[in-house]
């Protein structure tokens, strides 16, 4: 039975990490996209909790939509992109001569992208509350919570890395599926202007958990604690499902 090598994930660890910092345009448009869209909702749009439409809720409300931003669309196009990369290069070729295993190497991804969204999770935080005056508590649940979607999302993004054909193909297939889960997940559409029939199906989105979840946790309401239970259980299996998908040969 192989044993996780803390070593051997520190390496890749910083290795990965290194890799991001080199690519200046990944590293503007991770902390600048959801700057744009706080800017836009928050500030352009504006909510209004006394009339009615889209943003008819108190700012706070929309909180887990500005973290979704990032918690999303960052791990989907990073890993996949990462994954497919790799595939054109041949590099699991090289991996597997290597004592890292493909857990060990989606752990290193996932631990870079936890530490760069939690950095753009701090960020986005402070803006919501000095641009849209959201009201909010900063509890040390949105850690948990933001480490395990992440995680999640990394592992989704390592089928996605397998599945598509090439980078272009990852970054297609991770806003196909990214822009329907933004906007159907108890984000930033409340499932009040939902079709009836439909609003059951938001159970099947991991990240209606995140947005229930973090809300509870940053305005008192719901149940955090068991929404953080099922956001942990579904992350067990999309990153098992991830590291499983990682070829060993191209």
């Amino acid at each position: 039975m192989t044993t996780i090598g803390t070593g051997r994930i520190r390496s890749e660890t910083e290795s990965a990490l290194r890799s991001f910092l080199r690519r200046r345009t990944a590293v503007f448009f991770t902390f600048f996209f959801p700057v744009i869209i706080i800017l836009i909702f928050g500030a352009l749009v504006q909510t209004q909790p006394t009339g009615g439409g889209l943003f008819a809720r108190q700012p706070a409300y929309y909180v887990p939509g500005y973290l979704a931003v990032v918690v999303l669309f960052t791990p989907l196009s990073r890993v996949g992109s990462t994954v497919a990369r790799h595939r054109e290069g041949n590099r699991f070729e090289k991996l597997a001569t290597t004592p890292l295993s493909r857990a060990e190497w989606l752990l290193a991804q996932t631990l870079v992208n936890v530490v760069i969204i939690g950095v753009a999770s701090l960020i986005i935080l402070a803006l919501v509350v000095l641009v849209t005056g959201a009201k909010i508590t900063f509890s040390p649940l949105l850690v948990p919570f933001i480490g395990l979607a992440v995680a999640l999302f990394c592992g989704l993004g390592a089928l996605l890395g397998r599945i598509a054909d090439s980078q272009d193909g990852v970054i297609a297939a991770s806003n196909a599926i990214a822009l329907p889960l933004l906007f159907l997940s108890e984000t930033f559409v409340s499932p009040s202007l939902l079709p009836s029939w439909f609003q059951p199906a938001l159970a099947f989105s991991p990240l209606t958990y995140f947005a229930r979840g973090v809300r509870a946790a940053t305005t008192g309401g719901g149940d955090a604690l068991f929404n953080l239970v099922v956001l942990a259980v579904l992350t067990v299996l999309f990153f098992a499902a991830g590291a499983a998908s990682i070829p060993r040969t191209d």
